[in-house]
């Protein structure tokens, strides 16, 4: 049992019901993104089966559900139509390589995981997730309003959008109905017949509903439909790899793997706060390369953790990778059995359930908290949007990090000023005994404690320097590194030039309470050289005595 994190078999009726009631969320989901990725509904099944089951038996969060998700097709998306269009003539071979780049997303997640990876996933602060995740749901909504009106869908947001009117001012009426009959059953079902929506969840009902009027109510033919779905077992794929297009495939390998990391740890937490448990982030990136690279080896679309999936399972009862695995056995049987009845759905009713699909991964929680929140997140938050929608998705998520890390650093920056303590008479700024207060008061200013707290950085190093050359009325100083746990090299080299400033001024200086991180550091970058052995204090009236007797030797 030790190898399938978190299985045992205490909460079977629970797993089975949870692996039944993802397996038919995950249905219509999976087709509709197979659909929307370019590739074909299949593609989107083969992707929830293998990503599903392997994820869920190697991966480290027992209660989730993993398959084909809005931001991995969306990326899917872009890489398919880019590599099918460098081969008009021969699109099979362009498929091929994507699939192959789905392999190689697969394999650096692998990496990621062994490499521990999973634990700076957590680093990512919030606005970046909210404005990344709500750029993703506003992409998923603009492609789909070509399907949904009736016409093929865009490839890229901007088109998308810009195509809208055209859209607008040609629709296909039977199209047009078929979305509004989805949209209003997987908008209405959970709003207005919440006992309903329980009981069958209202993607797989508006599927259902959907393609059975138009079988029964509309003409063949007179909206798109998915048409013929191959049948069978999956049939294995070889990865196809082009030297020209290696560096270009690499690029798109490693986008597929961080957003599919990023991603399946954000659900990963949500399952945690549901479940009360902890997830093991390492290896859920492990779980999830091996079901991405089995997914591109099969001709599936990459997946991730699935939120809403993950949910509807947990709800359900599901604890275990049990459920995870049953819900991808599932999906398998109806692949073998189902192509049939399945090809008669309309792609109207398929965009409809992916515009819900959007507006559900949009952070309308953050949003609504705009107006209370620092004007700095929700900056990068916009900027983060603006980019993934207009741009590339990577692009913004790295952009957004960057922002958020140069403020990040202002703000500790600024700490670390306020920590910095140069102080000539006894106050309320350092914490001095009496013994300490009294010698700080004879010397009448003529002793220097330079006192430093807290971690201190290269951002600060600067205005280290700056503050000591602004005291100059002194005969000794202390440097006062008590309450200093860390330092870093571009420190010590500020530290160096306050040093030998001091010295070639004809000043003395000591230095004190440097920690054995401190002073290992301080030693390898060979500023401890500077000091007499006489001149280095573990304790602060230690110093202040030697100081003491300094000046009083010197008058």
């Amino acid at each position: 049992m030790k190898y399938i994190n978190g299985l045992h078999f205490n909460n079977i009726r629970g797993d089975i019901y949870g692996g039944l009631t993802a397996a038919v969320v995950a249905l219509p989901l999976a087709m509709a993104m197979g659909v929307a990725s370019g590739a074909d509904p299949i593609a989107g099944m083969y992707g929830a089966i293998f990503v599903g089951l392997f994820a869920a038996l190697f991966g480290g969060t027992p209660a989730q559900i993993s398959g084909p998700t809005g931001p991995m097709t969306v990326v899917m998306a872009a890489i398919f139509i880019q590599y099918t269009a460098m081969y008009p003539d021969d699109p099979a071979q362009g498929a091929a390589i994507a699939f192959t780049v789905v392999i190689l997303g697969g394999l650096f997640q692998i990496v990621f995981g062994l490499l521990k990876f999973g634990k700076y996933i957590e680093l990512v602060p919030h606005p970046v997730v909210s404005g990344f995740m709500t750029g993703i749901g506003v992409i998923i909504i603009l492609l789909q309003f070509g399907p949904l009106l009736g016409h093929a869908a865009d490839s890229n947001p901007l088109q998308a959008a810009q195509s809208i009117p055209t859209y607008m001012s040609q629709i296909d009426n039977h199209s047009l109905i078929l979305g509004i009959i989805a949209l209003a059953i997987v908008y209405g079902v959970p709003l207005f017949i919440p006992k309903l929506g329980k009981l069958i969840p209202s993607p797989l009902l508006a599927l259902v509903l959907g393609t059975l009027c138009y079988v029964l109510f509309f003409t063949a033919g007179s909206t798109p439909i998915i048409g013929d779905i191959p049948t069978g077992l999956p049939e294995l794929r070889l990865p196809v790899i082009e030297p020209a297009l290696f560096l270009d495939m690499i690029a798109s390998g490693m986008t597929l793997a961080g957003l599919g990391a990023i991603d399946s740890l954000l659900t990963s937490l949500v399952a945690d706060n549901i479940t009360r448990t902890q997830h093991k982030p390492d290896r859920e990136l492990i779980g999830q390369g091996i079901g991405n690279t089995f997914a591109g080896l099969f001709g599936g679309l990459p997946g991730a953790g699935a939120t809403m999936r993950t949910v509807v399972n947990v709800k359900a009862g599901g604890r275990t990778p049990i459920s995870g695995a049953l819900h991808s056995l599932i999906l398998l049987l109806i692949t073998l059995g189902a192509g049939g009845l399945a090809s008669d759905i309309p792609k109207a009713v398929l965009a409809g359930i992916l515009i819900k699909v959007g507006t559900d991964i949009i952070d309308w929680d953050y949003i609504k908290r705009l107006k209370d929140a620092p004007k700095a997140g929700v900056f990068i938050m916009f900027t983060v949007l603006i980019i993934t929608v207009t741009v590339d998705l990577l692009l913004a998520f790295a952009v957004g990090m960057i922002i958020a890390s140069f403020l990040f650093m202002q703000r500790m920056t600024e700490l670390q000023i306020k920590n910095m303590r140069p102080i000539t008479r006894p106050g309320t700024e350092v914490p001095l005994n009496d013994e300490e207060t009294e010698i700080m008061q004879q010397a009448d200013g003529k002793i220097l404690l330079f006192h430093l707290s807290g971690p201190m950085s290269f951002s600060s190093a600067k205005s280290l320097v700056r503050y000591h050359a602004g005291i100059v009325d002194y005969s000794i100083m202390l440097l006062d590194l008590t309450e200093v746990p860390v330092i870093d090299f571009t420190v010590t080299r500020a530290l160096e030039d306050i040093i030998l400033d001091t010295l070639d001024e004809g000043r003395e200086i000591l230095l004190v309470g440097a920690c054995s991180k401190v002073h290992n550091m301080l030693k390898k970058q060979r500023v401890l050289k500077l000091f007499d052995n006489k001149n280095i204090y573990k304790k602060r009236i230690d110093a202040l005595k030697h100081a003491q007797n300094s000046l009083n030797s010197a008058q």
